[in-house]
């Protein structure tokens, strides 16, 4: 028989156990989650301009830095307008990844501010193919990233970068860009036969902005397009004349327009000429991860596909 005084007791004693083991599964989530954040919080924040050199920065840190793009996928890259919420993100950031080459036309207003955020600009170390005429005729066209070969500079800037910001992880980023560069070599390798399928004489990649000259050059191809770079005009009455009277001229096949431009031009070009419309190709940006280039190795892999589809080859 249990006395009053003891039971009682017991009765205290019982609720006091089930307020603390209340608060300790209230608590052990809470603790989780101040947890989880505290090591989001330690990981370095590197922010890239856009999804590709985003993308490329991803496969170099690994999980030991948190990439983020400021231009979304499927968006515009050279008129981007940021917003104050990519303003903030560029602020809070350890390392800023930039292409340069005047790719990023708002990026030095952008940055204004910004200056104790340390820069890295992935195109160092890339021959330039100026720009041959619009209205930034002689300057460098910035679409560098178009071949596996320019992308294994721009492996090595990240590379650089990285170590620099984090020396304690270095042994990593060099382990992670070793395997990439040979991804990209192996790709370039793989380019090379698909293009090398397409006879000499039927080899000129028509677009509609001239953002393919360092692939045509890379792969042996004659450039045509309506605009030299995506800028305020694009596909005049002029253009498309032009690119009408060259396509006649080479008998060229098949035409292609860029992912995040207008087609309507090109659609015009490609019914006057007889040619057959070859479809999107990607340049500046990724899509979404369930969209058809979610990464830069397999946008690279896009587009050659669809150039030998477009050139009859399957």
């Amino acid at each position: 028989m249990i006395e009053e005084g003891n039971a009682a007791t017991m009765t205290t004693a019982r609720h006091r156990w089930s307020a603390v083991w209340g608060m300790a599964v209230w608590m052990v989530p809470a603790l989780m989650l101040m947890s989880g954040a505290t090591l989001a919080q330690e990981r370095k924040t590197v922010v890239a301009s856009f999804t590709i050199m985003a993308d490329m920065a991803r496969q170099v840190a690994g999980d030991e830095l948190e990439v983020i793009s400021i231009v979304p996928p499927g968006a515009e890259i050279h008129e981007y307008a940021p917003t104050p919420r990519d303003i903030l993100k560029a602020r809070q950031a350890d390392l800023i990844l930039y292409n340069g080459m005047g790719l990023e036309r708002w990026f030095q207003r952008f940055y204004q501010g910004m200056e104790k955020v340390p820069t890295a600009v992935l195109t160092e170390g890339i021959e330039p193919i100026d720009l041959g005429e619009g209205p930034y005729q002689g300057r460098p066209n910035p679409h560098a990233w178009m071949t596996p070969g320019n992308g294994l500079i721009y492996v090595e800037n990240i590379r650089q970068a990285l170590v620099a910001l984090d020396p304690a992880q270095a042994e990593i980023y060099d382990r992670n860009a070793r395997a990439y560069s040979e991804r990209l070599e192996a790709l370039d390798r793989e380019l090379t036969s698909a293009f090398g399928r397409i006879p000499d004489a039927q080899r000129t990649l028509a677009t509609c902005e001239g953002a393919f000259s360092y692939l045509t050059r890379a792969y042996g191809f004659r450039e045509r397009y309506l605009w030299a770079v995506n800028a305020e005009q694009e596909g005049s009455p002029q253009q498309v004349r032009r690119l009408i009277d060259d396509l006649n001229a080479d008998q060229v096949p098949v035409t292609f327009c860029e992912s995040t431009v207008n087609d309507r031009a090109m659609k015009q070009v490609t019914s006057e000429t007889g040619a057959r419309y070859g479809g999107v190709l990607y340049v500046d940006s990724l899509s979404r991860s369930e969209g058809p280039v979610p990464d830069y190795e397999t946008l690279l892999r896009y587009n050659a596909r669809q150039i030998q589809k477009g050139f009859g080859l399957e």
